[in-house]
């Protein structure tokens, strides 16, 4: 059973929290393990191991990056140990961010510094709002969510490699 069935809810990626604090407390409640302390062993695991799943869900749905991985694998767009190509115009772009970050390795500079940082948060608010859009049209059109899908999944693709020179600037930055 997977998270959104748990909670009675379609799959997606903009899943009413309102909804899934509800569910989750209702189904807090009704596999509370002390409420289940005279059953037998086997019973008890079992409400354990939904209390358990709950959790889980929970902590999932109620986080959107979190979400957006547990869908790609739900989806089968993410494979363990797959080699995703980034898009050519998208690794010529952090070429550059990657040329810039060596130089200030070597000659650090404050200025260019705050320039980059600045050039990576415009990269990535961009990404954000390119993923919100796509997101909105796969929850919006249950038609077409396939081509969506991939093109969800690229971002997130982006987003883990710009995710990494951000920290690394952040490590220059201190």
């Amino acid at each position: 059973m997977n998270y959104f069935e748990l909670y009675d809810l379609p799959v997606s990626f903009n899943p009413d929290q309102q909804i899934v604090k509800q569910k989750f407390y209702e189904l807090s409640k009704k596999y509370h393990p002390d409420f289940y302390i005279n059953q037998s062993q086997e019973k008890q695991d079992e409400v354990l191991e939904l209390s358990t799943l709950n959790n889980k869900a929970f902590q999932v749905l109620k986080d959107p990056q979190r979400r957006l991985h547990y869908i790609l694998e739900l989806k089968g767009e993410l494979v363990e140990g797959e080699n995703y190509t980034l898009p050519q115009s998208f690794l010529v772009e952090m070429m550059e961010v990657n040329e810039a970050l060596m130089e200030l390795e070597f000659d650090s500079n404050a200025v260019k510094l705050a320039e980059l940082k600045g050039q990576t948060e415009q990269i990535e608010n961009e990404l954000a709002a390119e993923l919100q859009a796509l997101t909105l049209a796969y929850d919006a059109d249950t038609e077409n969510q396939e081509s969506k899908l991939k093109a969800i999944k690229d971002i997130y693709y982006r987003n883990k490699y710009l995710h990494r020179i951000k920290e690394s600037l952040n490590r220059m930055g201190s």
